[in-house]
């Protein structure tokens, strides 16, 4: 991959917006609790009942929401409805973006399946993959495209996200034909970190074995505190 582009991070984006990394990573929570509120016809939260159902303290929530405005009336707490839909503005819910999947195997299929996208108001418009085993197959809404055909769907639909399940020997020569296509962000599940992007480019890197390791770590912690 070429060595004159720069990499834009997360770290580079919050720094964009003077809000902390870890006060973004938080929105995403306060959004599922929120949404969880709403359904359960919950009007009005005080910080304090919110704090005690994301085990985060009053003070870190007020502290989170005072960086886009506080959102809360003293005495009165939150408005749920409102605020949730403030932590969705913020987090672009209601942007319409859309996303293409490259690599069709089982975490692919599964999460082209998902209904998380919509949910977060991200639709799926396109499916890629290099195998005859599963090009021309329905996935959900859609039929998995071969990646030849890259280019030319993207010349014909918006794309904004690209979702990375391909194998990570692949990534870099795929990356390379996504950057002149105009997608913005990477949602990379490959394994591999990409370190040579685009300033416009944005990339999040998933590792899910790195989870399950922390879970493993905790655990180990935890029965050997026990055995003491």
């Amino acid at each position: 991959m070429a060595k004159s582009v720069q990499k834009k991070t997360k770290r580079d984006a919050a720094k964009s917006t003077g809000v902390s990394p870890m006060v973004i990573r938080r929105l995403p929570r306060y959004f599922r609790y929120l949404r969880e509120l709403i359904r359960n016809g919950k009007l009005r939260i005080s910080s304090g009942e919110l704090s005690e159902m994301m085990h985060v303290t009053a003070s870190q929530i007020r502290q989170d929401l005072n960086c886009f405005g506080g959102f809360g009336q003293q005495g009165y707490g939150y408005n749920v409805n409102y605020l949730y839909a403030k932590i969705s503005e913020l987090l672009g819910v209601g942007e319409g973006y859309h996303a293409i999947v490259i690599g069709m195997g089982n975490l692919g299929k599964a999460l082209a399946r998902n209904p998380m996208f919509e949910k977060r108001g991200v639709d799926i418009v396109g499916m890629f993959d290099i195998s005859p085993a599963v090009i021309g197959e329905k996935v959900g809404d859609g039929v998995v495209l071969p990646l030849s055909e890259l280019e030319n769907f993207c010349l014909d639909h918006t794309v904004d996200i690209a979702v990375l399940t391909l194998p990570k020997e692949a990534i870099e020569s795929v990356v390379e034909r996504l950057i002149p296509l105009g997608i913005t962000g990477l949602w990379n599940f490959t394994g591999k970190e990409l370190d040579h992007l685009p300033p416009d480019m944005l990339v999040e890197n998933v590792h899910i074995g790195d989870s399950l390791m922390t879970l493993c770590f905790e655990m180990r912690c935890r029965e050997k505190g026990e055995k003491q």
